[in-house]
């Protein structure tokens, strides 16, 4: 089973931090997903989705620092759902999305085009393909597999 959310959107408001006797913080926010399409009529609609995030420790130091509200912002986390009980004992439902990446997107200097987008170079060094070698040969295929008698 996978849950995996990817998300570009804008702040709603500066993250509100907490922080913790042990000094572990977490820092939550709403980031707004936008979608255009076009109506029956023929005219561009945007429809805005908003998002609950939820950041924890040393990620959630960087976001109180670099996030602000109308930042466009990369995260990447999981779904999770939250219980509790409001005064009157009703039971109440949150879902957010905890982040495990998160990033600040900007623009970039003139002529540059585009955004800066996070890619595999923002977290582990390039890897480089090996240079083909003249003297190298592939391996033989192997032989395709004859069916036998088998009882299964």
């Amino acid at each position: 089973m996978i849950n995996k959310v990817f998300l570009i959107g804008n702040l709603g408001k500066d993250p509100e931090i907490k922080r913790f006797d042990n000094g572990g913080a977490v820092a939550k926010f709403p980031v707004a997903t936008n979608e255009n399409y076009r109506d029956k009529a023929g005219e561009w609609q945007t429809a805005t989705e908003w998002h609950n995030v939820v950041v924890w420790g040393p990620a959630a130091e960087r976001a109180e620092k670099d996030f602000k509200k109308g930042s466009m912002i990369y995260i990447e986390g999981k779904l999770t759902t939250r219980k509790w009980q409001d005064a009157q004992g009703q039971d109440k439902y949150i879902t957010e999305v905890r982040a495990v990446v998160t990033r600040r997107l900007e623009r970039r200097e003139e002529g540059a085009g585009g955004m800066n987008m996070p890619s595999a170079s923002d977290e582990f060094p390039p890897v480089s393909a090996p240079k083909p070698d003249q003297n190298y040969a592939a391996p033989a295929p192997k032989a395709p597999v004859v069916e036998d008698d088998l009882p299964f």
